[in-house]
């Protein structure tokens, strides 16, 4: 009952894709059927061949009507053929077309999952999900859709013919055939769970690489190379074991189906030699058997083989799907614009927030952000300082309270709208392949030279461009060496050319050094002048000047007000800012 449900689950979720395919699908199916009747038909004038030239043995051959046989099976074949090949193009395109619509819907899957999805699932196996499962979903089609349809068709074509032909025969050859198919079915039915199994060590073993390759130089300078071979050890022995199996169970059918085919060519030959010998059949019918028995086991031998190929197709495909049917962020399209002019105003009130139900992690959250003010969000990690910028962006939804901007429940307002409210630094630094400039004002329309330049002058990064062999038009590859700190400027002026109202910066001066960070600073608090801005700082000398500092822990906001009163209180805050100014008095000079 599960897997009747599955596979009315699965052809459910694939009409969509085939949108607008079934009639050329339907042509190629009858181009299909055309060549396989074909094929069946040819024995059959075979035969009649066979007869004449037996007949002729004994006086003369009639050389006309052997060739006119002959001419009528050329041009029978080669009808065939091009029928044949207008199939196969057919259901060639009509697959690529749909593989191209399932990687376009798992594009924009990614855009509308939430971000709680990628935190329960490793980047490894989403890739895994768009790269090799619909890679083999399409390889498996191509190989046996038009098979499938071919196979069948001969097969009842075959049957017919060989009972019009001879019963004896039929029933011999169809009985020794059979017999070895239904050992075939179980072999078939039992393999299913391994090419599962596969498509899921395949992601594993994917998400494993991805994420020691991005982080090879911790896994090197913590000496942990072994570990890591070791692991990987594992993965790809699991992934050996469950292809190996469902490889082999794939490989015997083949050779099985040979076998039982040259075990009917041996039955029809004795059985047929016997019925010769008494004058039942003709030569001509022991010939043409012997091109239906061909004919008969052909297709249940492709018949075999496709259903491993759809058993593969049907693994990846529930992999694929998996993804595409989860759950979305909620639908924005009937949503208007709330703000035509964005001042700046943020309030939280009563935010209560939690990655899982059953844990929150911000309890109570209250605070104000008056326009044009500059707002320091500090703590120990794990406070919640990111969590409460991922709320502010709606990366994620709060469980209770409210988040307004302009008075304006950030809920009520289409993510676009917030999205495009702020300027965001992250701590971790994101460039894409392409140009400085391209990166350097991306999704952005008419952004001017002169503008990129001032921006990157205000952030101290423009020199360096300047020394890059193609300055901004030099592309961002592998070839070009970045250093984190120069990246991270990069980035922020990025955020400097978007200008907008309001702005996040997220440890964004953390992995500079202290000169830059300086000259950073300085750039920084210019240009927020007139923003209201959002900053989440480690080192706590860079938010001296903030109108308002948030000190947070495990999820609460203790204390809040100017650094001046904050130092005066001697609580939390002063505690920890004396103690980072007692380290940083202790490093060597």
């Amino acid at each position: 009952m599960e897997n009747k449900k599955e596979k009315t689950s699965l052809l459910t979720n694939l009409a969509p894709y085939l949108k607008g395919y079934k009639a050329i699908f339907g042509l190629a199916v009858i181009f299909t059927a055309i060549s396989s009747i074909i094929t069946v038909i040819g024995p059959d004038r075979l035969k009649e061949l066979t007869n004449t030239m037996v007949k002729g043995l004994s006086g003369n051959i009639n050389l006309d009507k052997i060739g006119e046989i002959a001419l009528q099976l050329a041009i029978l074949y080669a009808i065939g053929a091009i029928v044949a090949y207008l199939a196969n193009f057919i259901v060639t395109s009509i697959i690529q077309k749909f593989a191209q619509r399932m990687r376009d819907a798992i594009a924009d899957k990614i855009n509308k999952i939430p971000f709680r999805y990628f935190d329960g699932h490793s980047q490894g196996d989403t890739l895994s999900r768009v790269t090799n499962d619909v890679d083999l979903m399409t390889q498996s089609f191509n190989q046996s859709l038009t098979t499938m349809v071919s196979s069948i068709v001969l097969l009842v074509g075959s049957i017919v013919m060989m009972f019009k032909t001879d019963w004896h025969l039929a029933i011999t050859a169809i009985v020794s055939v059979f017999a070895g198919f239904a050992l075939s079915s179980i072999i078939m039915v039992k393999s299913q769970p391994l090419f599962k199994k596969q498509q899921t060590n395949l992601a594993n073993i994917s998400g494993y690489v991805e994420e020691v390759y991005s982080g090879h130089n911790v896994v090197t300078s913590y000496n942990a190379r072994q570990q890591a071979k070791g692991d990987f050890k594992v993965l790809n022995d699991n992934l050996y074991s469950s292809m190996w199996k469902s490889q082999f169970f794939s490989g015997i059918m083949m050779p099985l189906m040979q076998f039982i085919g040259n075990f009917g060519y041996v039955m029809v030959c004795v059985v047929g030699a016997v019925l010769a010998i008494d004058g039942t059949i003709s030569m001509g019918t022991i010939v043409a058997f012997m091109a239906y028995v061909r004919i008969f086991t052909q297709p249940i031998s492709q018949m075999a083989q496709g259903i491993t190929q759809l058993q593969s197709a049907s693994a990846a495909m529930g992999r694929i799907f998996e993804f595409l049917n989860e759950e979305e962020m909620e639908e924005e399209s009937g949503k208007t614009k709330q703000l035509d002019k964005v001042e700046g105003h943020v309030t939280f009130d009563h935010v209560h927030f939690g990655y899982t139900p059953e844990k929150t992690i911000i309890h109570d959250f209250t605070s104000e952000a008056k326009p044009g003010q500059k707002v320091a969000i500090v703590g120990p990690t794990g406070a919640g300082k990111t969590t409460i910028v991922n709320l502010l962006m709606r990366f994620y939804e709060i469980n209770f309270g409210k988040i307004a901007i302009d008075g304006v429940n950030v809920h009520d307002m289409k993510r676009s709208e917030v999205h495009d409210a702020f300027s965001m630094v992250l701590q971790d630094t994101w460039l894409f392949e392409g140009t400085v400039k391209e990166n350097l004002i991306y999704n952005q329309d008419h952004i001017t030279d002169e503008q990129v330049e001032a921006a990157t002058r205000a952030v101290g990064v423009h020199h360096f461009i300047k020394t890059l062999p193609q300055g901004y038009d030099t592309v961002l590859d592998d070839s070009v060496t970045l250093s984190v700190g120069q990246k991270q400027l990069l980035t922020i002026a990025r955020a400097l050319l978007k200008d907008s109202p309001l702005l996040i910066l997220d440890e964004a001066t953390s992995s500079v050094d202290t000169r830059t960070e300086e000259l950073v600073q300085k750039a920084m608090d210019k240009l927020m002048e007139g923003r209201t801005s959002f900053v989440i700082a480690h080192r706590l000398s860079t938010i001296r000047n903030a109108d308002l500092i948030l000190v947070m822990k495990d999820g609460n906001i203790i204390e809040q007000g100017n650094h001046d009163d904050l130092m005066s209180q001697n609580g939390f805050y002063a505690d920890l800012y004396n103690s980072q100014f007692e380290e940083a008095a202790e490093e060597p000079a």
